[in-house]
């Protein structure tokens, strides 16, 4: 590791310079070592593009990465090797760089579950439990590939979510730049027109043309008030009233709300499942799932869930009094809890919601895409019906 430092000599001379040490107490030792009074000791990372772009690990390189470290784990190498071999292997810097770090805790006699929780960036809370279960069961390896299978449906689900988003999106800023160029271009040519026939023009046509030179001359305006509202936004999202409120209006959104309901519904009887079945105890999976089910509505009961459960009570007593969750979950936990087969229970509703994702998926890009056409067409149609018509009017006056 390489650190920098500033320090001082005895003479009273300020130096600064760079270090190789193992760690920062070392370079403090050899520093003082050398005769100098050490003011400041910092690490110093190497340049890397995808530290600089804040570059994360894709899905499928993460995926396959816990597939070949399962693989060597189960083909009998030391996880301190395999752990070794990994970092060799991998290009992405995040992962070398935590990997490198967890093969030096390993070899001072740490668990792998406690040396990947010093990465939260790279190893998420569920995945560090996970390990923490598999090292305790004696069978790491499957459990990492149990998490290679998680992370590939969470995948798939995010997609199935994002392309149903999509076509809406890329219409909607299509048709906000095509209206904004011929407000700003097309429309004020036609002005001087109208005003040197001297002719009254409709009040709609009226509206556009002041809407035109509005957005010509105040389009900074605009541009303002939308990054105030975004910064406003990201300033509110850091209180729980408002951003509960945002995860509500998220789930009951017409058309798109029913996809992220189903979406974090999924998430929920997948993840708990998932840590159920690894033997991590009912109420650490409950915590666990808590944290990562991406909606606050359904995290708020969860978080009552638990508390029943402390109390020895039924963790379903307080998702029957929720309307975020539907009753099949409900009898699911309640048929898990009474059988001893929650994980099973739950992945069956896992199955079932992802099913249903994905045919409301594709219903909803089939129902969408025509509505966006028209909404489209109304639009730029509006604008340029409000020019059109009327010019018909001055050209049966001119004849």
């Amino acid at each position: 590791m390489n650190f920098q430092y500033v320090a001082k000599r005895l003479s009273g001379e300020k130096v600064k310079g760079k270090i190789d040490a193992e760690s920062k107490k070392e370079a403090l030792l050899e520093l003082e070592k050398s005769g100098l009074i050490v003011i400041n000791v910092d690490e110093t990372k190497p340049w890397n593009k995808d530290i600089i772009l804040n570059k994360k690990i894709k899905n499928e390189d993460f995926v396959i990465f816990l597939r070949q470290y399962a693989t060597l784990i189960h083909a009998g190498v030391s996880i301190s090797d395999a752990t070794k071999t990994m970092s060799k292997q991998t290009n992405n810097y995040a992962l070398r760089n935590a990997l490198e770090d967890i093969d030096k805790h390993l070899d001072q006699g740490q668990a792998l579950s406690a040396a990947a929780e010093r990465h939260p960036k790279v190893f998420p809370t569920l995945l560090v439990n996970m390990i923490n279960a598999g090292e305790v069961a004696g069978k790491l390896d499957d459990i990492l590939n149990e998490m290679a299978d998680y992370y590939e449906k969470e995948h798939r689900n995010k997609q199935k979510l994002v392309s149903a988003l999509m076509y809406p999106a890329v219409v909607g800023v299509v048709t906000f730049f095509l209206s904004v160029f011929l407000l700003v271009f097309i429309v004020p040519r036609f002005v001087g027109m109208f005003n040197s026939f001297g002719e009254d023009i409709p009040a709609y046509t009226k509206f556009i043309l002041n809407l035109s030179e509005f957005v010509g001359s105040f389009w900074w305006v605009l541009v303002v008030f939308a990054i105030l509202c975004f910064i406003l936004y990201k300033y509110f999202l850091q209180y729980d009233k408002f951003a509960f409120r945002i995860d509500y209006l998220k789930i009951k959104f017409p058309f798109i709300g029913v996809l992220v309901h189903k979406g974090a519904l999924v998430r929920m009887t997948q993840t708990l499942s998932t840590l159920v079945n690894s033997a991590v105890p009912i109420l650490q999976s409950v915590e666990i799932t808590e944290k990562i089910v991406g909606n606050r509505v359904i995290q708020g009961v969860l978080v009552k869930s638990r508390k029943t459960l402390e109390k020895g009570e039924s963790m379903t007593k307080p998702m029957k009094d929720s309307w975020a969750f539907p009753p099949l979950v409900i009898q699911m936990i309640q048929i898990g809890e009474k059988t001893g087969t929650l994980d099973q229970m739950l992945q069956k509703a896992a199955q079932f919601y992802e099913e249903e994702l994905e045919q409301l998926s594709n219903r909803i890009k089939t129902l969408i895409e025509p509505l966006m056409i028209i909404i489209l067409t109304v639009i730029v149609g509006s604008i340029i019906t409000a020019v059109v018509i009327p010019m018909f009017s001055l050209f049966e006056n001119i004849q």
